[in-house]
C-alpha cells in the first residue's frame, strides 16, 4: 500500500558478476547492524532497532536470490513476511541455516535443498492473516449509491463492494501469543488488507479505505481500522508504514485525524472521538519535533515551522535488502551508503516510493536524497491535521485546545503561501533544504522545486484554499496547462523514470484529493474539471477490472483501460484504495443512465 505505501520503485536487475562481493557486504552489514547506533561512521539520525527474526530472515531472503535463477526469483518480501513453525525457535533454525549454508562459500544453495529448508521450519507468507468475514458487510445496502442510474455501472459497483470481503482479515492468534515467531504485528480488530503482496494493515491506504466502507455502510470495519492504527500510535508514539516489524523504523503520510473525521461526519460517534484526541495529539506531537521538523525564515525574518520525512533507519529495508544494497553499491563509504538508505527508507515513508521527485538529479536513482526535501503535500497533511483536531476538540467541548490548533493551521497556511506557492507557475511547490534540516535556513526562491508533480496541487483539497475563489481559478489555470490531466487521470509526473510514482501511472490518493478539492470550490469551471477527472478515472478502472477481472493499484493514465507499472515489484491488485476511492467518486458524482461508461 500504500500502497502506497510500501516499499515500491526501481527496477534493479540482479546480475551475476560480482554477485559474491555484493552478498559479502550484504551479510556484513546485516551482521552489524545491532551496532549502527554507536558505529563512529553512522549518521547523524536516529534508528530504530529491528528483530531478530527480521535480520535473520533477510539472510534467508539473500540465500533465495542467490540459490535461485533469476527469472525464478520470488519477491523479496515473500520471505520477510514468512514465521516461524512450530515446534521450532529461532536459534534452532538458525543452526539449521547454517548447515545448510557451511558448504558453500558464496551462499548459493540448491533450490531444492533450500525449498525443503524453507517447508519444514517456516509457515507461508500471509498464512499468519486469516480471512475475516466483516460483521457489517451486506451486499447490496439500502440506498447503495442511488444517484447512480446506469445499470451496467452499478453492478460492478456492487462488485467493487464486495471485494471488501476478499480484503477483510484478522491477524492469527499465534501472532498475540507468540510475537517472536512473526514479523506480522498483533491488532485488536480486524482489518481491511491492501491486497497482493501486501498482506498486512497500511497506514495512509487506510483513509481511502475508509472513505469506501463509508459508502458501502461498513462503518464497524471502519472503526475497526481506525483503532488499530490508534494502537500503534500509543504503542510506538507513531502509525507505522505498515503493521510488520520491519516498519516500525517509520510512518507514513498521516491520515488518521481525517480518518476519524470522515467516520464521526457519518455516525457521530463522540467516543470515538474523545478515544482518539490523546492519540491524534501523540501522533501531532511525533511529526513537528525531532528530524521532522524543519524551520524556514522568510525575508521578514519569520520563521515558518513546517515538517519533512525522515525514517528512523540507514539500512537496506529488510523487505527489500537485495535491491537497496544492489543500488548502494557504487558508494564509496560507509556514512554515504547509510544516507542513502535512509533516503531511500524516508521515500517509503513519504509512501510516494519512488519517484523523480526525491532525486536530486532525476532520473539518476542514487541521488535520492528524500530528508532534504519540505514536501507540500506532507504539509497538507498536516494542515488538515490541525484542522481535524481543532474541529474534533470543539466536539468534545476543549475551546481552548480547538483554539491552539486553529492558530497552528493558521500558521501553516501562511509558511504554504510564503514557501511552497509559485505564483507564476500557479501552484504550490517542495521546497529543497540547503543544508541537514536540523538548523533554521533562509528561503530562497531557487529552492522550490520547479517540476511539475500531481503533489504540486494537493492544497487545493483543503477548504481554506479551494474557497478562495482568485487561488481556485489559477490553481484550475495552471492545472489544466500543466501537462498532468491524461485520458484516465491524473499523472504522478511528467518524467518517465520507470519509477511507479511518475509518468505515465496515477493513484488513486492523488485523484482523489485534487478532483475532491476541485468539486468543493464555487467555481463553475474546478466542479467540472473535477468530474471529467473522476469520470476518466473511473471508466479506466472499470474497463481494467473487466478485462483482467482484478482492481489495480495504480493505472497506466496515458492510455483507457490499462494498468500501471514499473518500480521493483510486479503490479499489485485487490486493491484497498482503489476500491475505496471507485466508490467515493461514485457517490459524489453519480453515473448517468444517458452516459455510457463504455470508450
Amino acid at each position: 500500500m500504500m500502497h502506497p505505501s510500501q516499499p515500491k520503485g526501481l527496477i534493479v536487475n540482479l546480475k551475476p558478476q560480482g554477485f559474491t562481493l555484493f552478498f559479502l557486504l550484504l551479510c556484513f552489514s546485516l551482521t552489524t547492524s545491532s551496532m549502527v547506533e554507536s558505529d563512529t561512521y553512522s549518521d547523524s539520525g536516529p534508528v530504530v532497532p529491528t528483530t531478530p527474526l527480521v535480520t535473520f530472515l533477510q539472510h534467508v531472503q539473500l540465500t533465495a536470490f542467490r540459490s535461485y535463477p533469476k527469472k525464478q526469483s520470488a519477491d523479496p518480501k515473500s520471505y520477510i513476511d514468512l514465521s516461524l513453525k512450530h515446534p521450532y525457535n529461532l536459534s534452532t533454525i538458525e543452526s539449521a541455516f547454517e548447515d545448510l549454508t557451511s558448504e558453500s562459500n558464496d551462499m548459493l544453495v540448491p533450490v531444492e535443498k533450500f525449498e525443503r529448508f524453507v517447508k519444514q521450519y517456516f509457515d507461508g507468507a500471509g498464512e499468519d492473516m486469516l480471512h475475516h468475514e466483516p460483521v457489517d458487510f451486506v451486499s447490496d445496502p439500502s440506498g447503495f449509491l442511488s444517484n447512480v442510474e446506469n445499470e451496467k455501472v452499478r453492478d460492478w459497483a456492487r462488485e467493487v463492494h464486495c471485494l471488501w470481503r476478499n480484503l477483510s482479515c484478522r491477524v492469527s492468534d499465534s501472532v498475540r501469543e507468540s510475537p517472536g515467531r512473526h514479523t506480522l504485528l498483533p491488532l485488536p480488530e480486524p482489518v481491511i488488507i491492501p491486497g497482493s503482496r501486501f498482506r498486512e494493515v497500511y497506514y495512509w491506504d487506510s483513509y481511502w479505505v475508509i472513505k469506501g466502507l463509508m459508502t458501502s455502510q461498513m462503518f464497524t470495519t471502519a472503526k475497526g481500522l481506525v483503532t488499530n492504527l490508534m494502537s500503534l500510535v500509543e504503542t510506538y508514539g507513531y502509525a507505522l508504514n505498515g503493521a510488520r516489524a520491519y516498519y516500525t523504523n517509520r510512518s507514513q503520510p498521516p491520515l488518521l485525524s481525517s480518518m476519524v473525521y470522515e467516520i464521526y461526519n457519518v455516525t457521530k460517534d463522540e467516543e470515538l472521538v474523545r478515544k482518539a484526541i490523546p492519540v491524534l495529539l501523540k501522533e501531532y506531537e511525533f511529526w513537528n519535533s525531532g528530524k521532522h521538523k524543519v524551520v524556514i525564515r522568510d525575508a521578514s525574518g519569520y520563521d515558518h515551522v513546517l515538517s519533512r520525512y525522515y525514517a528512523m533507519w540507514n539500512m537496506p529495508r529488510p523487505e527489500s535488502s537485495v535491491f537497496d544494497e544492489e543500488s548502494a553499491s557504487g558508494f564509496s563509504n560507509l556514512i554515504e551508503k547509510q544516507r542513502f538508505h535512509r533516503d531511500i527508507a524516508t521515500a517509503a515513508e513519504s509512501g510516494c516510493d519512488f519517484t523523480t521527485r526525491w532525486m536530486r538529479d532525476p532520473p539518476h536513482f542514487t541521488t535520492m536524497a528524500t530528508t532534504s526535501v519540505v514536501p507540500v503535500d506532507l504539509n497538507v497533511f498536516l494542515l488538515k491535521m490541525e484542522l481535524d483536531i481543532a474541529f474534533l476538540m470543539e466536539i468534545t467541548g476543549d475551546k481552548k485546545g480547538s483554539d491552539r490548533f486553529v492558530k497552528a493551521s493558521k500558521a501553516r497556511e501562511k509558511a504554504f503561501e510564503t514557501v511552497f506557492w509559485n505564483e507564476k507557475a500557479g501552484q504550490w511547490q517542495d521546497y529543497w533544504l540547503s543544508s541537514n534540516g536540523d538548523e533554521t535556513e533562509t528561503w530562497k526562491a531557487e529552492n522550490q522545486n520547479t517540476n511539475v508533480f500531481a503533489s504540486n496541487f494537493a492544497p487545493i483539497w483543503i477548504s481554506s484554499f479551494n474557497s478562495d475563489e482568485k487561488l481556485v481559478k489559477k490553481v484550475v489555470k495552471a492545472l489544466k496547462n500543466s501537462g498532468l490531466i491524461a485520458p484516465a487521470g491524473i499523472l504522478s509526473s511528467l518524467t518517465d523514470s520507470g519509477q511507479q510514482w511518475d509518468y505515465p501511472n496515477g493513484w488513486a490518493p492523488q485523484q482523489e484529493m485534487i478532483v475532491t478539492g476541485l468539486a468543493r470550490s464555487s467555481s463553475k469551471e474546478a466542479k467540472e474539471m473535477a468530474e471529467e477527472i473522476a469520470r476518466r478515472w473511473i471508466r479506466s478502472n472499470y474497463l481494467v477490472y473487466k478485462k483482467s477481472g482484478t482492481i489495480h493499484e495504480k493505472l497506466k493514465v496515458t492510455e483507457l483501460g490499462e494498468y500501471g507499472g514499473g518500480g521493483e515489484y510486479k503490479p499489485q491488485t485487490g486493491f484497498g484504495w482503489s476500491n475505496g476511492v471507485i466508490l467515493a467518486f461514485l457517490e459524489e458524482f453519480g453515473w448517468p443512465s444517458h452516459v455510457s461508461i463504455e470508450p
